[in-house]
């Protein structure tokens, strides 16, 4: 029999990446996407996909769809607990131990970035967090720690209902390439770093300290690829997955210094006439702290003098994931071009 999966997030740069995969993969899947705004076109792309119209502070709605449904694949709004609650009371509603329900949830590796430590802003953290090797530490990580809220939510619910529920987090790094879905095809990093260099008074790319601080990097298709092998396995009825605690899958398939970031995103503005001058600025930390401080206080510590290395372990050994991607510096420009154009 079909699965019956529920997604959420369907117009976005992930979830609309996702729900064209499944939909091209394996049409026979059942699905139903929650939509607050239905696009023009979506109905016609997508014939065989279920649309229920509500958003995510619809818990009743979000619960009753869920409980009509194998697998819950909650992108958008990663913070948003009363949505994730419901999904998960929806989910045990019809679970049982012979037949279990799924919930695929994504995560970020704000999780485990350094930004509440200043130790190595601007400066590259030896530390290389590991989903297979860290996960005591991951499990446990102080209630300060971005995700943190929902994560403790989503594995005591697999701790407490294991028998009946399998719940997997994606704790995806840093995304580039263009999205493949309806909606939003742009990743949230390229366009933010656009409008940040723009509003700086010298209108550079930026970095600060020594720019050796390192983010870990997924192409988007890549990152659909480990949503596309979770959800068989959950089809399977688990499949070779790992659900539960040990259920937490990084995403990176290389990682890169913001000198080089900027120094690359530089050269491209120039080049497209974004900017007049492609060197990249060294700022000091004063500065980067004012980047996106109005919506969080260490944002732009975060963004811009973080590092957030991760390494892909689990997906590897369990999934078989194989990164087939070009590399994020063969991405770049057209992400940019894009990030651009939509300024126009």
């Amino acid at each position: 029999m079909s699965p019956k999966i529920f997604l959420t997030g369907g117009t976005g740069y992930i979830g609309g990446s996702v729900l064209v995969a499944l939909v091209q993969q394996h049409p026979e899947y059942e699905i139903t996407v929650l939509l607050r705004r239905v696009p023009p076109n979506f109905r016609e792309t997508f014939l065989n996909v279920k649309i229920v119209e509500g958003n995510f502070d619809d818990v009743e709605l979000i619960s009753a769809t869920a409980a009509l449904n194998d697998i819950v694949i909650h992108n958008g709004k990663s913070k948003h607990e009363p949505s994730i609650k419901a999904h998960i009371a929806g989910l045990l509603r019809s679970a049982t131990p012979s037949s279990p329900r799924f919930l695929i949830r994504l995560g970020g590796t704000g999780a485990i970035a350094d930004w509440a430590d200043p130790t190595y802003y601007g400066k590259k953290n030896p530390k290389v967090w590991s989903d297979i090797n860290d996960i005591d530490t991951i499990t446990s990580l102080p209630d300060t720690a971005l995700h943190r809220a929902i994560e403790k939510i989503v594995q005591t619910a697999a701790m407490e209902h294991g028998d009946v529920l399998k719940c997997a987090i994606i704790c995806s790094c840093g995304v580039y390439g263009q999205g493949k879905g309806i909606g939003r095809t742009q990743s949230i990093m390229v366009p933010v770093t656009l409008e940040d260099i723009l509003a700086s008074p010298a209108k550079q790319a930026f970095y600060t300290g020594s720019g050796s601080n390192t983010r870990s990097w997924v192409h988007i298709d890549d990152l659909v690829s480990i949503y596309l092998k979770l959800v068989e396995a959950a089809a399977a009825g688990g499949g070779t997955a790992d659900w539960g605690r040990e259920g937490y899958y990084f995403t990176s398939t290389q990682e890169v210094s913001q000198l080089s970031f900027a120094t690359a995103t530089g050269q491209i503005l120039e080049k497209h006439k974004a900017i007049e001058n492609g060197e990249p600025l060294a700022l000091p930390l004063e500065q980067i702290k004012k980047f996106g401080e109005d919506e969080w206080a260490y944002m732009g510590y975060y963004t811009y003098a973080c590092s957030t290395r991760t390494s892909s372990d689990r997906a590897r050994k369990v999934l078989g994931y194989e990164p087939k991607a070009p590399p994020l510096f063969d991405c770049l420009e057209e992400d940019f071009v894009a990030a651009v154009a939509g300024k126009k």
